[in-house]
């Protein structure tokens, strides 16, 4: 039945993850479970994001996407990595120092578990007013522990305990604390475990004051339901968990990001680092938009304003230098527009029946009003179009119906296979003028 053939491609130079690290047998329950509640969103944008910019935010376009990020509702902002560049730590010094967080707005800010680099770290948000996170973070994964940093797994551990002890005795209660085991989706989970339940006893983990314990997948993988099973097996085994705040940071290398996210929430998440629209390194980020919409589109309140999406995007594009692709879910241009002639014509009735109900439109998984966006672009006019999407453009835009659809139809298919291009609605109306004349 399947004929296709060996590639030439050496796929025998890779393994699979299950080669690569324990996969720690689990009693999956997240198959089962259903999402209800929106996640606590961070977005990484200013951080993370920034880091794999070829031309990082200055100071100007820093405030622009964090006042952005306010704005429409993110209550948890990483804005920074106040180490690694005096931009950073400027702007982070502008947001201590200044009326632009708001009381209800934690902070986060971000650190390797370096003695120097905390330090100059928790200098930074001196002063801060509100919720403060020291988010420090070192590399656990077996290659990188043995190829980057050269240290055996003891090693490890007690470079991250000194540096969990430094941000204690400098921070102190004015800030509380986040730990990223980068790299967790390939690291051994019985040493995470170990790592977590030093942290959490060191930094008095409590529901009063809990602690974040962040699990990246750092390096994409596997299937998403291997990540989900690494998640609950942390979720089901973390020790102090009622004082833990467990919290997942997918980046995208199989494109599975949005995927792993949401099964990790199945998983037990409470928590979902990301970019909007998805930047970062490599293939970038989740895109805690995205995650965010699929909530919206299933029912669920994301807790994130998206209305006006496209004011976003062109924030975004502009802070950022990069254009964001048409085909991008909910914000791309051509997202809520059909070229196809059988896509025009059950969305033209679909329009015809809907009322202020439950949106039941097909091929439209959202209502484009939802997030800011007009009606007019839902049907577009080239050589693939039907009869019923060409009647709806005209129609909808200027109120001529047709007597016979399938007449004009056709001279339109002749129009737009000469020219191989779309055609506007304007267009549509000069041609429907030169055929019947100004009336049918």
């Amino acid at each position: 039945m399947n004929r296709q053939q060996p590639s030439p491609m050496p796929s025998r130079r890779y393994r699979d993850i299950f080669a690569k690290v324990p996969v720690a047998p689990v009693d999956r329950t997240w198959p089962d479970r259903r999402i209800t509640a929106a996640p606590l969103w961070v977005p990484v944008d200013l951080r993370d994001g920034n880091q794999a910019l070829a031309e990082p935010m200055d100071r100007e376009r820093k405030r622009r996407f964090f006042e952005l990020m306010v704005a429409i509702g993110y209550k948890e902002i990483e804005v920074g990595y106040p180490s690694a560049s005096q931009t950073d730590f400027d702007f982070v010094r502008l947001l201590a120092t200044s009326d632009l967080v708001p009381d209800d707005v934690t902070i986060v800010v971000f650190t390797p578990a370096r003695p120097d680099l905390i330090a100059r770290t928790v200098e930074s948000v001196a002063g801060m007013r509100g919720d403060v996170v020291i988010h420090m973070y070192a590399a656990t994964a077996p290659v990188w522990r043995d190829v980057v940093l050269r240290k055996s797994r003891d090693e490890l551990a007690s470079m991250i305990y000194a540096g969990s002890e430094e941000i204690q005795r400098l921070a102190g209660d004015s800030a509380r604390f986040q730990f990223s085991p980068e790299v967790y989706n390939l690291t051994e989970p019985d040493y995470v475990l170990e790592l977590a339940d030093r942290l959490t006893k060191q930094w008095d983990a409590s529901p009063e004051r809990p602690v974040i314990l962040n699990l990246p997948a750092t390096i994409e993988a596997a299937t998403p339901n291997v990540y989900a099973d690494q998640i609950e097996y942390m979720h089901q085994n973390l020790p102090r968990r009622d004082g833990v705040i467990l919290s997942v940071h997918p980046h995208n290398d199989r494109s599975t990001g949005i995927a792993c996210a949401e099964l990790a929430v199945l998983a037990g998440a409470q928590r979902v680092e990301g970019c909007i629209f998805g930047n970062g390194e490599r293939t970038g980020n989740v895109d805690i938009a995205t995650l965010a919409l699929n909530l919206h589109a299933q029912g669920v309140d994301p807790m994130i304003d998206f209305s006006g999406i496209d004011g976003i995007r062109d924030v975004v594009e502009y802070c950022t230098r990069m254009p964001i692709h048409p085909r991008h879910p909910y914000v791309g241009e051509l997202v809520y527009t059909a070229f196809s002639g059988t896509h025009q014509d059950a969305i033209r009735k679909g329009f015809a029946v809907q009322d202020d109900g439950l949106w039941e439109v097909p091929y439209l998984p959202i209502d484009p009003a939802d997030v800011g966006r007009g009606y007019e672009a839902v049907v577009r006019v080239n050589s693939q179009s039907g009869k019923g999407g060409i009647a709806h453009v005209l129609e909808s835009v200027y109120g001529i119906k047709l007597s016979d659809e399938r007449e004009f139809a056709r001279h339109v298919q002749r129009r737009t296979d000469e020219t191989g291009r779309e055609a506007t609605a304007s267009e549509l109306k000069a041609l429907y003028e030169e055929v019947y004349g100004c009336s049918n």
